[in-house]
């Protein structure tokens, strides 16, 4: 197979750059991914009468159909309709792109895939840092809240608190006995939560009890007792700690306050329109069940019900804050059915080796899993499918973490049996 090493090298350090930049630089990340997708469809190209080079599209065929689904049913849809808006197909190419990534990465010695843990942790700090140093007079609040020029505080919030994680879950894969690794990634964590903390995002905040069992269920603080009062203790005192911040208080306070006022009567509020959204959506699926109004076309779609004072002009949106709910309305049960093969494509593998011996595929497939996780949840309350440097990194993700687990089985696999004492030695060699 053609796989000179000075593109091994590359790729490893458009790897670690990617999710690093997502935050601090607008179209950062887009630019190391393809880059990378450059790279990967010249090595498709010379190696496509390579046999088995392109197998493992057949052999993760859930991650192929989960990739393709909804851009796949976007155009067929356009087609069926007549209309032709291709800026729809724009985010969601980036899952198509991940497939000739994938096919590359699992070509690299998975040493080499590990940077984008680093990678993740580099985003949290570098986001944080800039956070202390560039904040407003007056600090950030709650009406001067955290986000960058290039989109708002939401996703914002919630990549920030992904890239947090993400610096821990990949811990497993380098040593996290070194307190040389450990110390860096945990500063990571405290980072990115922080920013996370100065967006407000509280929709995000969901996925932050899912993030915890996933962890505990990775590193096994529940199988002794002595881990599990050590972590019990641990998660008490940091939820304590952030519960009793005036910021966090008001922002949970505002839900109950949102309820109250919709029930007075009142429901211009952030949890009351959003929930106008939602059943306007409802209601265009009701018209439109099968293949919904177009993808594209909800702004228009609410705009005439606005007028026939089906809704209230406020909520006239581009979309429904929730992908669920945006694509209910836009593609009806067809793009519903789309949505839940993407989501079941970028987890069913990473749920099938949660298990492994191997911590390497184990810290892959919990990172993974938190990828895929966090997508759902922060789509409860967002359209996380729309923003490109939210696409754009989950597609980078997902298909690095799944090219993990691949090289690594293979690299078991393949591995000449050596005596004990030996195969110490070439740990030790592999973590200098």
């Amino acid at each position: 197979m053609i796989f000179p090493s000075s593109l091994v090298w590359l790729t490893t350090v458009l790897l670690f750059a990617a999710p690093a930049v997502n935050l601090m630089w607008r179209g950062g990340t887009g630019y190391c991914f393809f880059a990378i997708v450059a790279l990967a469809l010249g090595t498709a190209v010379v190696n496509r009468r390579v046999p088995g080079y392109f197998s493992a599209l057949r052999t993760y065929r859930w991650f192929t159909v989960g990739m393709l689904a909804l851009i796949v049913a976007s155009i067929v849809q356009q087609l069926l309709f007549g209309y032709w808006l291709p800026r729809q197909f724009d985010a969601l190419s980036r899952f198509v792109f991940a497939l000739p990534v994938f096919l590359l990465l699992r070509q690299l010695p998975s040493r080499n895939l590990r940077v984008i843990g680093w990678g993740c942790a580099a985003g949290a700090l570098a986001v944080a840092l800039w956070a202390l140093i560039d904040q407003p007079p007056g600090g950030w609040t709650d009406a001067n809240r955290l986000n960058n020029s290039y989109t708002n505080a939401i996703p914002f919030g919630d990549t920030a608190l992904l890239l947090a994680f993400l610096s821990v879950f990949t811990l497993g894969w380098d040593n996290p006995r070194d307190w040389r690794i450990v110390v860096p990634r945990v500063l990571a964590l405290i980072a990115g939560g922080y920013a996370s903390f100065l967006s407000g995002t509280r929709g995000g905040w969901l996925a932050v009890p899912v993030f915890v069992v996933l962890l505990g269920m990775q590193y096994q603080w529940f199988t002794q007792k002595k881990r599990l009062v050590v972590a019990t203790l641990a998660i008490v005192i940091a939820a304590a700690g952030l519960l009793s911040t005036e910021r966090i208080q008001k922002r949970l306070a505002e839900v109950p306050n949102d309820v109250s006022m919709m029930h007075r009567g009142d429901d211009d509020t952030s949890t009351g329109l959003r929930l106008q959204l939602w059943d306007a959506s409802r209601l265009i699926f009701m018209h439109h069940p099968l293949y919904g109004i177009g993808k594209g076309r909800l702004v228009d779609e609410l705009g005439v019900m606005a007028k026939r004072g089906e809704v209230k002009p406020e909520i006239v949106n581009e979309r429904a804050h929730s992908d669920f709910f945006s694509t209910l309305a836009e593609m009806g049960l067809i793009g519903v059915i789309c949505l839940l093969l993407f989501y079941y494509g970028t987890a069913v593998y990473f749920w099938r080796h949660r298990y492994a011996s191997d911590p390497t595929i184990r810290a892959a497939a919990y990172a993974g899993l938190a990828v895929a996780t966090s997508t759902v949840i922060f789509g409860l309350t967002i359209d996380v499918l729309v923003p490109i440097m939210v696409t754009v990194l989950l597609a980078l993700l997902v298909a690095t973490l799944l090219a993990m687990i691949d090289v690594r089985k293979r690299e078991l696999q393949g591995a000449p049996r050596v005596a004990p004492v030996a195969r110490e030695k070439e740990r030790v060699v592999e973590l200098k």
